[in-house]
């Protein structure tokens, strides 16, 4: 695999530093955990979002994006498809210009309705990966991921 150039969008995303994950979960191993604790473990601020969670590992939740404090430079949506058009909507409402919908296999957090809402509302948003391919040092097995998934069209190029 030779090296592959960070898209545009997604360079712009991870220059930010304050960084929020929707769909954390309260049983590990899930996708929107391991977002969060790479981002954490890279020295973003991040903070979780999961409406049904006061904490996760001893880190205080946010029900939604409008009650984490502060500004956010972005927001990686790691949830189920039916509710992303709803975060995306709070991060328009935030001042949020940075969205970035997981998805490895499968349709992850993308819908056409949350794609659409982000155009609508002038949020840069990125379709597809995840932090993990691209936010420095990547595992071998992401950059596999990416590799492939740059190459079916479901990873920014």
């Amino acid at each position: 695999m030779s090296a592959i150039k960070t898209p545009e969008s997604v360079a712009a995303f991870l220059r930010g530093r304050r960084i929020a994950v929707a769909g954390v979960s309260r049983q590990a191993g899930q996708a929107a955990n391991a977002v969060f604790h790479k981002l954490k473990d890279s020295g973003y601020e991040v903070f979780p979002i999961n409406p049904k969670a006061s904490d996760l590992e001893g880190v205080k939740c946010y029900p939604d994006v409008g009650t984490v404090p502060g500004q956010l430079d972005g927001v990686v949506i790691a949830t189920s498809p039916d509710v992303s058009v709803q975060i995306v909507r709070q991060c328009a409402d935030r001042g949020v210009h940075h969205v970035w919908f997981h998805r490895s296999f499968g349709h992850g957090s993308v819908s056409d309705d949350a794609v659409r809402e982000c155009q609508a509302r002038g949020i840069d948003g990125i379709v597809g990966g995840c932090p993990l391919m691209f936010c420095e040092p990547i595992d071998f097995g992401h950059k596999c991921m990416r590799w492939w998934l740059q190459r079916q069209g479901r990873v920014p190029r």
